[in-house]
């Protein structure tokens, strides 16, 4: 070695546990040495306890947590702040890794809770109507940062005790970011959602919601048979053109032979596609909407969840009237659809459908982030 120069040694990365699904670490203890079963312990251990530490796990030999101390770690992201509705609504800023900020949020209703989760840091896709658009888009969540808010939410109530019950019932895929571009972190999360070793929820109660992207739903469909909804937002292509970039790549014909092909994959004939529609007042609240939007779907497998619009600053948008809302609903169920009215939970707290922002850092990048996005897309479609 020169003189002068002094040896230095790179420190070992750890590999974070905590977003592995079952296969992928039967895959890391084989490559350890270690029995495939090692796995299933800790996972458990994971996600049925809440246990960070490898000295905890007492079903493990002394040499094997030591071992693991040293090649791995089980970390969650952190927790910037805690937000608590007057409608028991909770929203969390979550710190990942890089510094910026991402949501989540818990709904409470009766016997039932479910976790709004995001996907990415910001979001590329530019919804005029959602909030999370108008920041810019970072980079996709790792696996272990998109299941670590279901971890972060069992954790935030201590959800982990014997009896305590389940603090999360359903998990929507609907928080920041579109989870079909940061496809394989999404799928592997879900698949821990569903494990009967991590989370345990039923395939019925984790539902992906996306936008349009067409060749990765297409994909979806050999990979994962979760609950799907679809953001359509508008009766014709002319006003989703306006308020959903992404239409004019992917229109909404070859959008609805999508989602329906994905349905008829699944084994469960009775599922439906959740048709997602955000009401703009003067924009695709009329009558006429309504009337149009009846004829798209007809004969379609669907319900429709009708979404009065939660307004945020400089948004450019307004919130319906009440009236309005119920003129549209009323079309749609005297043409036979089963049709909800989204109420509008922790709006107080800024965490109600389109409301989530997050902080998303080094906003002078965003067009570079938008093209590697539209990148990924055009390798989507080959």
């Amino acid at each position: 070695m020169p003189d002068g120069v002094i040896a230095t040694t790179k420190p070992i990365s750890k590999v974070n546990l905590l977003g592995m699904t079952r296969a992928q670490l039967e895959h890391f203890f084989a490559e350890i040495g270690e029995k495939k079963f090692r796995a299933q312990q800790v996972m458990k251990w994971i996600h049925h306890q809440g246990v960070c530490d490898f000295q905890v796990m007492t079903n493990l030999g002394k040499a094997l947590r030591d071992r693991l101390e040293t090649l791995a770690e089980i970390t969650p992201p952190g927790i910037s702040s805690q937000q608590d509705s007057t409608d028991g609504t909770r929203k969390w800023a979550i710190s990942v890794t890089g510094g910026a900020l991402v949501e989540a949020v818990l709904i409470p209703e009766g016997d039932r809770a479910t976790l709004c989760v995001s996907s990415q840091v910001g979001c590329s896709l530019d919804c005029k109507f959602c909030s999370t658009g108008k920041q810019g888009f970072q980079r996709d969540l790792t696996a272990a940062e998109i299941i670590g808010q279901v971890w972060l939410a069992i954790n935030s109530y201590d959800g982990w005790q014997p009896g305590k019950g389940r603090v999360v019932t359903n998990v929507v895929m609907m928080g920041m970011g579109e989870p079909l571009l940061n496809f394989d972190n999404v799928v592997s999360s879900m698949d821990l959602m569903c494990d009967d070793l991590a989370y345990g929820l039923s395939k019925r109660k984790v539902t992906l919601s996306t936008s349009g992207v067409v060749p990765a739903l297409d994909k979806l469909a050999e990979l994962s048979d979760v609950s799907l909804a679809i953001s359509l937002h508008a009766p014709n292509d002319e006003i989703r053109n306006k308020i959903v970039p992404l239409n004019r790549r992917y229109p909404i014909d070859k959008l609805l032979s999508s989602a329906r092909a994905y349905i008829d994959a699944q084994t469960d004939k009775k599922r439906v596609v959740t048709i997602e529609y955000t009401l703009l007042a003067g924009v695709n609240d009329q009558v006429e909407h309504a009337q149009e939007l009846t004829q798209l779907l007809k004969d379609y497998p669907c319900k429709i969840n009708l979404i009065p619009f939660n307004d945020f600053p400089n948004s450019g948008f307004e919130r319906p009237s009440g009236n309005a809302v119920s003129r549209f609903w009323k079309v749609l169920m005297e043409a036979g659809f089963i049709v909800t009215v989204r109420t509008t939970r922790g709006d107080d707290i800024d965490a109600a459908c389109g409301q989530l922002v997050g902080d998303v850092n080094d906003r002078t990048k965003r067009s570079a982030r938008y093209r590697a996005q539209y990148e990924e897309l055009e390798t989507l479609e080959g």
